[in-house]
């Protein structure tokens, strides 16, 4: 029996497993990029194409982290009512720097932060997807109480191995949506 070995080993000593799953979950959130600036940028956005069993592994983490930076969307909004729109460094800022509303925006900005520590903890140091997690996928979400995620199994396995591969994608970016009939009018 497998006492206090709670998890996939997914052929891998410990810390290249959490190295792994830090990696899908970064690269999920860069597939939210936009597409101008990247020359090999996903063909769906918020897609990843991996084996099933580590899908099944990244995904109660990823959508961990969604949730945190969800948890975060109502500090953001109550600081940026408080911020300022002067440049850096200008005049106009140092006013506001040295300002009671500043004191106000840093105790509103403060948890916001943390949050953004913890998630910076939880997969690398990777700063692009924290700051895609943030600004894009967490307000997408803001509506939702979980099940950010998806699972599907794909029927052609890897070639090679023969490894089950599965798609592992954010919710309400592709869906299907069934288109109801008109029922014929009888007269």
């Amino acid at each position: 029996m497998r006492h206090l070995n709670k998890g996939r080993k997914l052929g891998r000593n410990p810390s290249h497993q959490r190295a792994l799953l830090k990696n899908l979950i970064v690269s999920i959130l860069l597939t939210e990029r936009d597409a101008e600036h990247d020359d090999n940028a996903p063909k769906t956005k918020g897609r990843i194409i991996t084996t099933l069993p580590k899908a099944k592994e990244v995904r109660p983490l990823l959508e961990k982290c969604i949730t945190i930076a969800k948890k975060a969307q109502k500090h953001i909004n109550a600081a940026a009512v408080l911020e300022t729109k002067a440049a850096r460094n200008s005049t106009e800022w140092k006013k506001w720097r040295e300002s009671a509303q500043w004191q106000e925006w840093n105790k509103a900005v403060s948890p916001a932060l943390a949050a953004r520590r913890r998630v910076l903890q939880i997969i690398g140091n990777h700063k692009e997807a924290v700051r895609i997690l943030f600004d894009v996928v967490a307000p997408r979400f803001e509506d939702r109480s979980g099940g950010y995620t998806r699972i599907l199994k794909l029927f052609k396995p890897r070639l090679g191995d023969a490894g089950k591969r599965a798609v592992l994608e954010f919710v309400g970016n592709n869906d299907r949506t069934k288109k109801r009939t008109q029922k014929p009018q009888v007269e």
